[in-house]
């Protein structure tokens, strides 16, 4: 029997991919794509699937939010992350949301495929390395429940300041306005206690929050 996927991308040239190499791949079978999670959502409700394999950066809802949504509507299917992000932080949150495994878009196409399998068989993937990363997470103490005191959009505006990105350039990749980018700049500053970008970066170091 196959595993039916769903693929999820909002890059043509992923998903063809994708699709060739699950084409050529014993036991999986490609049984719907979608660009955002908007078509996602559509297709979900007309196509029968046994794993979502999920992109977290898309136009419109994604992210934390998106499988959020998911988990809801479809408690019981199995949602593989398939990312550029390997940060603790992102790969933690996403199994907390419901997530049923992650990998990373630098993978080997081996990799990918049993990874697939793996969350068939298990219901759970997660690389060596990577569970490694977050049981050493788990047990170092953090001064900042994160979690608790941000929200999903604060976090992820905090992971692109981080990485250097400009109120611009986070609006047009998270699909929001300058404005709103810049009150969620305030709201996290404010939160945890700091006064500018500098100590936000320089926090975001000393505890290892993205790494």
């Amino acid at each position: 029997m196959n595993v039916r996927v769903l693929i999820t991308d909002d890059h043509e040239l992923i998903r063809a991919a994708l699709v060739h190499l699950f084409n050529g791949a014993l036991g999986i079978e490609v049984a719907a794509e979608a660009a955002d999670g908007e078509e996602l959502l559509l297709k979900l409700r007309t196509t029968q699937v046994d794993l979502l394999l999920l992109d977290l950066d898309m136009p419109g809802e994604s992210g934390i939010d998106l499988i959020d949504h998911i988990r809801r509507d479809y408690p019981d299917l199995l949602i593989l992350i398939l990312s550029m992000h390997d940060e603790v932080s992102v790969v933690s949150r996403a199994i907390q949301a419901g997530a049923s495994g992650y990998i990373c878009k630098n993978c080997s196409p081996k990799i990918l495929l049993e990874a697939i399998h793996k969350v068939m068989l298990t219901g759970k993937y997660l690389s060596p390395l990577m569970a490694e990363k977050l049981a050493y997470a788990s047990s170092s103490p953090d001064p900042k429940n994160l979690e608790s005191v941000l929200s999903n959009r604060e976090l992820e505006v905090f992971r692109l300041l981080v990485e250097g990105k400009s109120n611009d350039e986070i609006s047009m990749q998270l699909f929001i306005s300058e404005k709103t980018v810049s009150a969620h700049k305030t709201n996290l500053l404010h939160k945890l206690d700091l006064k500018n970008i500098v100590q936000l970066v320089r926090y975001s170091f000393q505890h290892k929050l993205f790494t």
